[in-house]
């Protein structure tokens, strides 16, 4: 019995010889982005890092410290994975709680969100494929405040962040 694989894609790196292009970031190393201790984020693998492939960031989100109601993204699919603590995850139909290990896809235009409710951090690696400035998105979240709901409506679409409202 033969299985059906799908093709690798093609070749991107056509040199003769390989080279040594491997970077580490530790573990250990601070945030790069500290929203008042509130939100940390890792910048892991940006955009630029990755030739626009994907993002990767690692958050960690404060006992009870919320976050983005139901929304979806146009121009990329976005994941999460459950390092630490418990995050609770909208999965375009319902809240789910999703622990350490668990894992949640979501296609460009499935409708998510996640936040932190309980009495202990979160910790989650998020990827974004293709990669997007996310960097900009996580950053100005701290001067939406200072935005007219015009500005603010435009800011999240230029993010390619779209609110929904959530069925009640």
């Amino acid at each position: 019995m033969s299985l059906v694989v799908p093709p690798y894609p093609p070749p991107r790196y056509t040199a003769d010889e390989p080279e040594a292009s491997a970077w580490l970031k530790r573990a250990d190393a601070p945030p790069d982005y500290d929203a008042f201790g509130h939100v940390q984020y890792h910048y892991l693998a940006n955009q630029s890092d990755t030739d626009g492939d994907y993002g990767l960031y690692r958050i960690r989100i404060a006992p009870n410290g919320g976050g983005p109601g139901p929304h979806f993204h146009r121009g990329m699919s976005e994941a999460f994975y459950v390092l630490s603590g418990t995050v609770s995850l909208y999965n375009g139909t319902e809240w789910v709680d999703g622990h350490a290990g668990d894992f949640l896809y979501v296609p460009p235009g499935g409708v998510h969100g996640f936040r932190n409710e309980a009495d202990e951090p979160l910790s989650m690696l998020m990827l974004f494929a293709p990669g997007a400035p996310r960097e900009h998105y996580f950053e100005g979240l701290a001067r939406l405040g200072e935005l007219t709901d015009n500005e603010r409506a435009e800011w999240f679409a230029e993010n390619d962040n779209h609110l929904v409202e959530e069925p009640t």
